[in-house]
């Protein structure tokens, strides 16, 4: 296409969506990719420019996994989840807080914009409990200070966006006692997606979409709603670490949000996504 034909394409969908809200779910390959996180980051400045205000929430698994090994600690993960015991939480807030965030809000200034980081300590953004244990062929695991939403505070987020910041949320919560609990950054995502209110949820990953046949990119599931979704869990098409992603666009669409799984490694997948007709991989629909 031409560059003014590109640009007729996406005017429709950027007055559609000027003014609303859309959470961005980072994580996997892009985060560890300094060319892929600088062209998402470049991506999402451009959405606050044409009057879209981006929410990004991060996770940080590859870079929390590469500490732990060169700690000679053994990552463990139930459903997707890590359990995490006193140490690995203090690894989890190294990397996500310290190191993750503020890589983010750095690149968001670079390309223009305006990044501030948050945690879910910050004005008890996120409030959850401690998850219960987890039954693994009959045997109950605990998964550590891993953490459940229970509250999204959303007042920070409402502050920061009026004032055309960007924020930058790291998926670590806090309980009524005062603790720190790690939270999944796909689980948070889909909470805070449903509780601002947002127009969309678009969840940046590693794969093409939702698979049939994780070993067979032809097998993509475009399009989705929910009860679909839930059948692919229940028969185990969908799990593992695709998992808490699936069980965060439902909690997304439960609110009305639309929620999006596309590949993060494309430049520019997130504004094909948005801006064009085709769109790309696959859409959760609510019923």
């Amino acid at each position: 296409m031409k560059k003014e034909e590109i640009l007729i394409e996406a005017l429709p969908y950027i007055r559609r969506f000027y003014g609303s809200k859309i959470v961005i779910k980072v994580g996997g390959h892009a985060l560890v990719d300094k060319n892929i996180m600088d062209s998402i980051t470049q991506d999402i400045v451009l959405l606050r420019y044409v009057g879209i205000k981006p929410v990004i929430v991060h996770g940080g698994g590859p870079e929390i996994t590469q500490i732990m090994e060169k700690l000679n600690k053994k990552p463990k993960f139930i459903g997707g989840l890590r359990i995490t015991d006193d140490e690995t939480l203090e690894i989890v807030r190294m990397v996500l807080v310290g190191s993750v965030n503020e890589r983010i809000v750095s690149l968001i200034g670079k390309h223009g914009g305006k990044g501030i980081g948050l945690s879910g300590n910050d004005g008890n953004l996120i409030v959850a409990k401690k998850k219960g244990k987890q039954k693994v062929e009959g045997e109950e695991i605990d998964l550590g200070w891993v953490g459940e939403t229970e509250e999204i505070n959303n007042e920070i987020i409402d502050i920061t966006t009026a004032k055309d910041y960007i924020p930058v949320i790291s998926p670590i919560a806090v309980d009524t006692a005062g603790n720190s609990l790690n939270v999944n950054a796909d689980l948070v995502a889909g909470e805070i997606a449903c509780a601002i209110n947002a127009d969309k949820l678009i969840m940046l990953t590693d794969v093409l979409g939702l698979l049939r046949n994780t070993d067979d990119s032809s097998t993509l599931i475009p399009q989705a709603t929910q009860a679909e979704i839930k059948e692919l869990i229940a028969t185990g098409i969908i799990g593992e670490g695709m998992l808490p992603k699936a069980e965060g666009c439902l909690k997304a669409t439960s609110g009305g949000v639309t929620a999006h799984i596309i590949d993060g490694r494309n430049p520019h997948t997130l504004l094909l996504e948005l801006f064009t007709d085709k769109g790309t991989g696959t859409m959760i629909l609510n019923e």
